[in-house]
C-alpha cells in the first residue's frame, strides 16, 4: 500500500482530517523512488528539542501528542504502480452511486472521497490516457440514471399537481448531481472534450440526455401540461389563488428555463389559456348579449387577472404574450358587437376611464378600425336622431352641442395614439413621444367630423337656421355671470357645429336677419362680441359676412345725422323724441315691405319733416319706410299708477286707438291701423293674450277672432316702473322663417344659374355627369345642391336658350354665345 493509499482511507479519526488534495498530487506526479526510514527517537536536538514542546493536548476529551504528526515506516517501502483498470472501475462506481437517487433521500457511502475521485479522474485524462473510456463511462450511467428517473416519474399518479412536486424534487437533484460531477471530472472536460469536435461536456451531455428521456418523454411531458393546466384553470374558475400548489408551479419555472423549455412551456401554456377563455367568451356572450358593456368590463377584468397571475408565476417574457392571449381569446368575432354596443353609452356617461381602457384593449387586438367604424356610426346616429326630432326643435342646438362635448372629451382623452400610462413606464422615451401620448388618434378625430357631417345632411335647412337662432339668442343674453373665455368658448362650439352643415347660405341669411335685429332694437349684450364674432365668421367661414362691417358703419353715420338733426330743432319740439336709422339696402337683410301701417297723425308729421331734411342734403336718395322694427316708448296711465311702456311701433299705433275708444272690435281696429292680417293678429295677442296684458279680450282665449273685441286694462298691476312688451319684435315668426326660406330657394337658383353659366362659357360643351359635378363644386361653400335641382336649372337653361341639348348625344350640352 502507498502513502495515498493509506491517506485515501475512510475517516475513522481526528488525525487525518487536514489532508489536502496536493499531497495526493505531489504523490502522484513524483516518480517512484526509495524511501528513507526515520528513527523512532529524533537524531538530534532540535528535533528532540520541538517533540517536547508542546507535545500534549487536550483533543475531545483525549490527551494527545500536539505539533506536528509524525508517521514512522518500518522496513523498506516502494511505490506500487496504480492500476488502470481498478481506478476506471473505482470512477464507474462512483458516478454511478452519485447518480443514484435513494428513495429515502439518503445516499450510499462512496468508494472514495471527492478529492480521490478528483485525482483519479486527473490520473486517467493526464496520465494513462484514458479520457475516452471514462467519458464513454460517464454517458452510459447518465443514461442509465435518466433512464431510472423516467420510470420514477411514470409512476402512476392521482394528482397531476402533486406530481409537478415531485418533478421539481427529481429536477433539482439532478441538477445538483450534474454539478458535483462537473466538478469532480473537470479536467475530463478542459483537457479532453475541449479538444474534440462534437463531444458534449459533462453538462450538456447530461442535460441533452435528461431532455431525451424525461422532457420529451410523451407521459411526463402530458403530466406537467395536465398539471400547470388543472392549477390554471382552478384559479381561473375560482377566481382566487390556490397557493400550495401555486408554488409546485413556481418551482418548476427555474427549471424549465435552465433546461431550454420554456418555450414550449410556454407554447401550451398558451393554448390552454386560449381555449379556456374562448370557451368562456362564448358563454359569457351569450348570457349578456343584451348587455355589451357589462361583457367588455368582465374581459377587462378577466385580463388583469391574467396578467397579475402571469406576473406573479411566468417569466416576463411571457406576460405580454399571455396578456394578448387571453384579449384575442375573449374578443374574437365580438369586436364588432363589443364595440357597437359600449361605445355609445360609454360616451354618454363620460366614463372616460372604461373609454381608455376599451381604446387600449382594442389596439393590442388590432381593433381600432372596428372601433372607430363604430364611434362614426354612433355619432351618426345620434346627430341624426337629433336633427330629425322635430318635437325637439327648440333643444336641438344645445343637444347637439351636449353631445358634441361629449363625443370630444371622449376623442381628446381616451382615444390617444400612445397611451400615457405606457409612456410613462418607458424610461427611454424622448420628449416628442411624450407629447405624442397627449394626442388623440386622428382617426378618431376624422371620424367624430364625418360622423356630425353625415348626421346633419338628415335634414336640410333646418338646423342651419338653428344654430342661426342660437347664436342669437346668445348674444342678446350676453355673457352674465361668465367670464369672456367661457363665453367666447361657448361661441366657438357653436361655430363648430356651424362648420357641419350644408347649408351655409341658410346660416348666413338667418344671421345676417337676427344680427340686424339686435343691433337695431338694441338688444345686443356687446358690439364687442358682435364685431369679434363677425371677424371670425368673415376669415374662417365666409367672406360675405363682411356686410356686418357695413351695418356698423350705417349706424354710426345714422346716429351723426340725428344729433344734427336734433340740433336743427327747438328744446321742447316733439321731433327731438325722434330716432330714425338710415340703413343701405344692400347692407342690410331687409326687403321693401309690400304693405305699412297707418300712423297717427302728428308721428306722420315727424316723419315727414325729417325725410324733407334728409333730401335736402343727400338729394338723389330714396327713402322706403320700414316701420316693422320700429320702437316706442310710451306712458300708460293705470289704476296702479304710471307706467313707462316699451313696444313696437305697431302696438303703439294699436294702443293710441284705446286713447279715443275705449272698446273695439277686430275688425275695426284693422280698418284704423290698414296693417297685414297676420301682423295686426300677432300684435294684439302680445297685448291681449301674453304675460303683460295691456289689452283684455273678450271672449277670452289664446288665439284672435274676427269677432274678438278688445279694450284698455285698466286694472293692470306691474311692480316695474319700465315694462318691455316689444320682445316679440326680435323673434323669427314660423311664417318669418318660411318667408325667409322660400328666399334663400330662389337665391340658389340664380347660384345655380350663374355657376352652370360660367362653367359653360369656358368649357364650352360638357357631359351631364361633368357638369352636375362641376357645378356643385363652385357653389359648395354656400351650399350643397341635390343632383335634381342641378337638372332642373339646366333644363330651365335650356329652354332659355343659354345652352343646347346634343341631337345625337342627348347628355351632352353646348354653350349658346
Amino acid at each position: 500500500m502507498d502513502v495515498f493509499t493509506l491517506l485515501s482511507l475512510p475517516k475513522t479519526s481526528a488525525g487525518l482530517s487536514a489532508l489536502k488534495t496536493s499531497i495526493s498530487e505531489a504523490h502522484i506526479d513524483a516518480p517512484a523512488s526509495r524511501k528513507t526510514p526515520r528513527l523512532e527517537a529524533d537524531s538530534d536536538s532540535a528535533s528532540a528539542s520541538r517533540a517536547q514542546a508542546g507535545r500534549r493536548e487536550d483533543v475531545g476529551g483525549e490527551t494527545r501528542t500536539a505539533g506536528p504528526i509524525q508517521i514512522t515506516l518500518v522496513g523498506d517501502f516502494t511505490a506500487q504502480p496504480i492500476d488502470t483498470p481498478t481506478t476506471s472501475g473505482l470512477m464507474r462506481r462512483c458516478i454511478r452511486l452519485i447518480l443514484t437517487r435513494t428513495p429515502n433521500g439518503v445516499d450510499e457511502v462512496l468508494p472514495a472521497t471527492h478529492e480521490g475521485i478528483y485525482a483519479s479522474c486527473r490520473w486517467l485524462v493526464c496520465v494513462a490516457n484514458q479520457s475516452e473510456g471514462l467519458h464513454e463511462i460517464f454517458k452510459l450511467e447518465m443514461e442509465q440514471c435518466a433512464r431510472r428517473l423516467k420510470e420514477e416519474l411514470c409512476k402512476p399518479v392521482e394528482d397531476p399537481i402533486a406530481w409537478l412536486g415531485l418533478f421539481v424534487d427529481v429536477c433539482k437533484w439532478f441538477e445538483a448531481r450534474v454539478g458535483l460531477l462537473r466538478s469532480l471530472l473537470t479536467f475530463l472536460d478542459q483537457l479532453y472534450v475541449l479538444k474534440q469536435n462534437g463531444v458534449l461536456s459533462t453538462n450538456d451531455l447530461s442535460f441533452k440526455l435528461f431532455s431525451d428521456r424525461i422532457f420529451e418523454d410523451r407521459i411526463i411531458s402530458e403530466r406537467i401540461r395536465a398539471g400547470v393546466k388543472e392549477w390554471a384553470n382552478w384559479e381561473r374558475s375560482m377566481r382566487s389563488i390556490q397557493h400550495e400548489k401555486r408554488q409546485h408551479v413556481l418551482d418548476l419555472i427555474p427549471h424549465l428555463t435552465k433546461h431550454r423549455k420554456y418555450d414550449v412551456f410556454e407554447e401550451h401554456y398558451l393554448k390552454f389559456t386560449r381555449e379556456y377563455y374562448a370557451a368562456e367568451s362564448n358563454t359569457q356572450a351569450e348570457e349578456m348579449r343584451h348587455d355589451a358593456k357589462a361583457f367588455l368590463k368582465h374581459c377587462n377584468q378577466r385580463v388583469e387577472e391574467e396578467q397579475k397571475r402571469s406576473m406573479e408565476v411566468l417569466s416576463a417574457g411571457s406576460w405580454g404574450v399571455v396578456r394578448e392571449a387571453t384579449e384575442r381569446a375573449l374578443l374574437e368575432d365580438r369586436l364588432q358587437w363589443v364595440s357597437e354596443g359600449a361605445l355609445g353609452i360609454l360616451i354618454n356617461e363620460k366614463d372616460l376611464v372604461t373609454l381608455t381602457s376599451m381604446y387600449r384593449l382594442f389596439s393590442r387586438v388590432d381593433g381600432l378600425n372596428v372601433l372607430c367604424s363604430a364611434l362614426g356610426n354612433h355619432i351618426t346616429d345620434t346627430v341624426r336622431r337629433i336633427v330629425q326630432d322635430a318635437a325637439e326643435d327648440d333643444r336641438m342646438v344645445q343637444r347637439l352641442l351636449d353631445f358634441k362635448a361629449a363625443a370630444d372629451t371622449a376623442v381628446k382623452n381616451a382615444f390617444l395614439d400612445v397611451p400615457t400610462a405606457d409612456m410613462a413606464s418607458t424610461a427611454a422615451s424622448t420628449s416628442a413621444a411624450a407629447e405624442d401620448a397627449h394626442k388623440p388618434n386622428q382617426d378618431f378625430v376624422y371620424a367624430l367630423e364625418r360622423g356630425f357631417r353625415t348626421g346633419f345632411k338628415a335634414r336640410r335647412i333646418r338646423p342651419a337656421e338653428l344654430i342661426a337662432k342660437y347664436l342669437d339668442k346668445a348674444m342678446r343674453r350676453g355673457q352674465g355671470a361668465s367670464t369672456d373665455d367661457t363665453f367666447q368658448a361657448l361661441l366657438d362650439s357653436v361655430l363648430a357645429l356651424y362648420r357641419f352643415t350644408d347649408d351655409k347660405d341658410v346660416f348666413r341669411t338667418f344671421y345676417h336677419r337676427s344680427l340686424a335685429k339686435r343691433l337695431l332694437l338694441e338688444k345686443s349684450a356687446s358690439d364687442d362680441f358682435e364685431k369679434a364674432m363677425l371677424a371670425k365668421l368673415k376669415e374662417q367661414y365666409d367672406a360675405e359676412f363682411g356686410m356686418g362691417e357695413e351695418m356698423f358703419k350705417d349706424l354710426a353715420l345714422s346716429r351723426d345725422s340725428m344729433r344734427q338733426y336734433h340740433e336743427t330743432l327747438d328744446d321742447h319740439d316733439p321731433g327731438k323724441k325722434l330716432s330714425v336709422m338710415v340703413l343701405q339696402r344692400s347692407a342690410w337683410p331687409f326687403t321693401v315691405p309690400k304693405s305699412s301701417i297707418d300712423l297717427p297723425p302728428n308721428m306722420q308729421a315727424d316723419l315727414t319733416r325729417y325725410a324733407d331734411y334728409y333730401k335736402e342734403r343727400h338729394q338723389g336718395h330714396a327713402l322706403d319706410w320700414d316701420h316693422g322694427l320700429g320702437t316706442v316708448t310710451l306712458k300708460g296711465r293705470f289704476k296702479a299708477g304710471l307706467k313707462e311702456l316699451s313696444v313696437s311701433l305697431y302696438q303703439a299705433v294699436v294702443l293710441f286707438l284705446f286713447n279715443t275708444s275705449d272698446e273695439l272690435s277686430f275688425k275695426e281696429i284693422a280698418a284704423q291701423t290698414n296693417l297685414e292680417d297676420s301682423e295686426l293678429r300677432r300684435m294684439l295677442q302680445s297685448l291681449a293674450c301674453g304675460k303683460t296684458r295691456i289689452l283684455r279680450k273678450s271672449p277670452y282665449g289664446r288665439d284672435v277672432a274676427d269677432d274678438d273685441v278688445f279694450r284698455f286694462n285698466n286694472d293692470f298691476e306691474d311692480p316695474r316702473a319700465k315694462i318691455h312688451v316689444n320682445s316679440i319684435q326680435a323673434k323669427v315668426t314660423p311664417e318669418e322663417s318660411r318667408r325667409t326660406q322660400v328666399s334663400i330657394e330662389g337665391d340658389r337658383k340664380h347660384y345655380l344659374d350663374a355657376a352652370i353659366v360660367r362653367i359653360m362659357k369656358a368649357r364650352k360643351e360638357m357631359k351631364l355627369e361633368q357638369l352636375t359635378a362641376a357645378t356643385i363644386d363652385a357653389v359648395k361653400s354656400h351650399f350643397v345642391p341635390e343632383v335634381t335641382s342641378i337638372k332642373q336649372r339646366i333644363e330651365s337653361l335650356v329652354e332659355s336658350d343659354y345652352l343646347s341639348r346634343d341631337e345625337d348625344d342627348k347628355r351632352l350640352f353646348r354653350y349658346v354665345a
